[in-house]
């Protein structure tokens, strides 16, 4: 294994390149941003906008956050039970079927951006989007890997067990077991397509495997 020292501006333009290089002309690329809330995942997935866009691709910008199940559900067993976070705040089946099978071979293009306003806890009666083929889909959140959801690449943001803990706030530090089974059940850093060191987000480091 080789780690690589880059720029928060190098490291995006790396993605940029290896999605661009994915890109299918006559069908769609689903690129996730794997990283606990504290890596700041969807800042990355932004900053690759333009990139991507640049390189002549078209792309929807999508949140996991904006697929998140009802309160109802999420706080079953209370707000702070770190299984819960783990494996039932995200609507996998809403985010499947809304944005990434219609993304898939055979899908139309047409997703809906948005499904739950989880602040408001209502639905969001977003419009429904559609994007061109030889588009890219930029979806950003925590826990996403080793859910079976169908991703064309994947970014996975690593944060050691102490930054973790740094960098999130108190009032979410009942979230870190849940990273911590995240880490010792579906191994990120093994199943992602791209793996970067995130400890310090102004000097990000490139994992890469070696020769």
């Amino acid at each position: 294994m080789h780690v690589r020292p880059m720029t928060p501006e190098a490291l995006a333009e790396h993605v940029a390149e290896a999605v661009a290089a994915r890109a299918p002309a006559g069908g769609w690329l689903r690129v996730a941003v794997d990283g606990a809330a504290a890596a700041r995942p969807g800042d990355l997935a932004d900053a690759l906008v333009d990139l991507v866009r640049a390189a002549g691709h078209p792309v929807q910008r999508v949140s996991a956050d904006d697929f998140l199940r009802p309160a109802s559900v999420r706080f079953e067993l209370g707000r702070r039970d770190a299984d819960s976070f783990y494996w039932s705040w995200l609507d996998e089946k809403g985010l499947q079927r809304e944005v990434l099978d219609p993304l898939g071979p055979g899908g139309t293009g047409r997703l809906l951006p948005t499904l739950w306003d989880a602040a408001r806890d209502r639905a969001t009666r977003a419009a429904y989007t559609e994007l061109p083929r030889g588009g890219v889909l930029l979806l950003d959140g925590p826990l996403l890997l080793g859910r079976g959801l169908p991703l064309d690449l994947t970014v996975h943001l690593q944060l050691s067990a102490g930054a973790l803990a740094r960098r999130t706030p108190d009032d979410e530090q009942w979230t870190l077991p849940a990273y911590d089974k995240y880490r010792a059940e579906c191994f990120p850093e093994e199943s992602a397509d791209i793996v970067v060191r995130w400890d310090d987000p102004r000097r990000p480091a490139l994992v890469e495997a070696a020769n």
